[in-house]
């Protein structure tokens, strides 16, 4: 197997990236500035695809990330159609999404049009797209019927979703599948969706998240409401999705034939409670007052979620790389190194760098 690290761990390969035409839907985001950042420090030329930035301040901006920039929304077929045909893409990494579950409470038929409707119209584009090779889909950890029981899911279990999002990801993958299966199969292209746990990292100030949560609070002195500090999730820190993601895409390239739903995240019994992350958070940050709460504030949201990664690592040679006090460590002073008006980019390509010469 190639680009394999001496740990087993599979790697991104620059020559593979050196030159493509990789069209990034989401790239405004938090995980697709992050993408942009990597894919364009491995010399791929990136044509991103999305919305505004959506939060002040935010990752896109602050790190000058420099792919060929469209506003446009993905519910809107028939530019994304045309957009994509004059970017010729040989790769397409498709993040953008409503991203957020408590959102989809607030806005369940615009998170279902987003994240059904616009994986609909990207894979519609891309029949008439005939440059494009690879097709990766990011989907979420979310997509499983969550029965509240201690083992992983593994990508055969029943997809589900109690949510607005969660629901709206499980349909999302129904869509990838049929669009693979009924038109891009016969044409040549590869498809896949990547199944990613809790992400973590510097430059995430959406709302709703519980590091970009914590900072806020901290930063202005305020305490912490931890709404459900038993939860359990498979956190990671945001360079470990990215990366495989990477990997899979190179991978498909090469082997159509592993066109198909791959789970990605920390080994299984990793898993870790809301409070955990919290203990580890506020003594890398050095400060921070935190209120837990007694998990029945607010909708619906599962209180235990763990992925099983076994063919990620069987099949790509996926390992993780970060542990997660690692992950919580960087988090916590890429936002103390912001704060001191570090430069952001340089903060990124620092953090990638450190991530791909791990042995």
């Amino acid at each position: 197997m190639e680009d394999l690290a001496v740990n087993g761990g599979a790697r991104p390969n620059g020559r593979f990236w050196s030159g493509k035409s990789v069209l990034l839907t989401g790239h405004t985001g938090f995980k697709g500035a992050w993408l942009a950042i990597w894919l364009r420090h491995l010399g791929a030329r990136v044509t991103g695809i999305s919305l505004a930035p959506d939060t002040q301040p935010n990752l896109f901006t602050l790190a000058r990330t420099d792919a060929e920039s469209h506003v446009l929304d993905i519910r809107d077929g028939a530019r994304l159609a045309e957009t994509m045909q004059a970017a010729a893409p040989e790769v397409i990494l498709h993040l953008a999404a409503q991203a957020l579950v408590r959102r989809s409470y607030q806005d369940p038929l615009g998170t279902f049009a987003t994240n059904v409707m616009g994986t609909a119209n990207l894979l519609d584009a891309v029949r008439s797209t005939p440059s494009t090779r690879v097709v990766l889909a990011v989907t979420t950890d979310k997509v499983y019927r969550n029965l509240e029981h201690a083992f992983p899911y593994r990508e055969t279990d029943h997809l589900g979703g109690h949510d607005p999002y969660s629901a709206s990801k499980a349909a999302a993958e129904i869509v990838i599948a049929s669009y693979r299966d009924s038109f891009l199969h016969e044409r040549g292209v590869a498809v896949a969706s990547a199944r990613a746990g809790n992400v973590i990292g510097g430059g995430d100030w959406s709302t709703d998240r519980l590091l970009p949560d914590a900072v806020r609070a901290w930063r202005s002195g305020d305490v912490l409401h931890v709404r459900r500090p038993e939860a359990r999730r498979p956190w990671q820190h945001v360079l470990e999705p990215l990366s495989a993601y990477l990997v899979l895409a190179e991978r498909l390239w090469s082997d159509p034939s592993l066109s198909d739903a791959f789970n990605f995240g920390p080994v299984s019994n990793d898993a870790a409670s809301v409070r955990q992350v919290i203990d580890i958070a506020r003594t890398s940050y050095g400060r921070g007052d935190v209120k837990y709460g007694d998990g029945t504030e607010g909708p619906h949201e599962a209180g235990w979620l763990a992925l099983e990664t076994a063919k990620a690592r069987h099949v790509l040679g996926i390992e993780p790389r970060w542990s997660l006090a690692e992950a919580v460590d960087r988090t916590m002073k890429w936002y103390r190194a912001q704060d001191d008006d570090a430069d952001v980019r340089a903060l990124c390509e620092a953090e990638i760098r450190d991530f791909e010469a791990l042995p």
